[in-house]
């Protein structure tokens, strides 16, 4: 079993990776947030802890990530020293599975991750692709096709068409865009961003007719939207 650990102090890293290896997992330990989003883009993990304090990206807002681009198969669990009620719900509400309040007790991780391990090898979906109006997303053989004919994308057009896919009529930020597909912020003066989504625009040809339009919203982000054009336009699962 793969697992993904973050933990800013190194003490405390290192115990979580001594108790899991010694129950025998496989723990990968991160110290930023940024580190474990960008493992995430090319590893795969069966669970994954956070800490809700690290010096680049709160916890949370890692969990809203993760929630985002890998959907809700992969359980997380909140190891974090803060105790109020409220900040607990917050975490639950953000995606979270379960929390651990510091100073961690190793029994207590190891059968909560236990049980959320078996809850997810039951439930968990087979990975395929999935369709969305004309257009059909093949995340294993990261291919996007329209009306069966698969369309010519560069890496990060494929990561950032997949994102708004994944998320139709949901509006996503430049800031969450760009550190899902960059895995970094980009400044308010790059164009990187809005090439690539004139290109996917462009490539994919998102338009009503073909069931859907990527629309902007001033200042607050963009939105993949279904069209109705005549016939019934809706996210499928394969």
């Amino acid at each position: 079993m793969q697992i993904a650990s973050l933990e800013d102090d190194l003490d405390q890293a290192r115990h979580i990776q001594q108790v899991l290896v010694s129950a025998g997992y496989t723990c990968h330990s991160y110290q930023h947030g940024r580190d474990l989003l960008a493992a995430l883009r090319s590893e795969s993990f069966d669970l994954i802890l956070l800490d809700w304090q690290v010096p680049d990206i709160s916890g949370d807002e890692v969990l809203r990530h993760i929630r985002m681009t890998l959907g809700m198969q992969t359980p997380v669990i909140f190891v974090t020293s803060r105790t109020l009620e409220e900040d607990l719900v917050q975490g639950l509400q953000a995606g979270a599975d379960d929390y651990i309040v510091k100073p961690m007790r190793p029994a207590e991780l190891l059968a909560r991750m236990a049980a959320l391990l078996r809850r997810s090898q039951a439930t968990l979906p087979v990975p395929g692709p999935f369709s969305v109006a004309s257009y059909r997303i093949d995340p294993g053989n990261r291919v996007i096709s329209l009306r069966d004919h698969a369309v010519t994308l560069a890496p990060k057009e494929f990561e950032l068409a997949q994102l708004f896919f994944r998320n139709v009529g949901r509006l996503l930020s430049r800031d969450v865009l760009a550190e899902s597909v960059w895995n970094r912020d980009i400044p308010a003066t790059s164009r990187t961003l809005d090439t690539h989504l004139s290109n996917i625009r462009q490539k994919l040809r998102l338009h009503p007719e073909n069931g859907v339009r990527l629309v902007s919203s001033y200042a607050l982000g963009y939105r993949l939207e279904l069209v109705d054009n005549g016939t019934p336009a809706s996210a499928v699962n394969a």
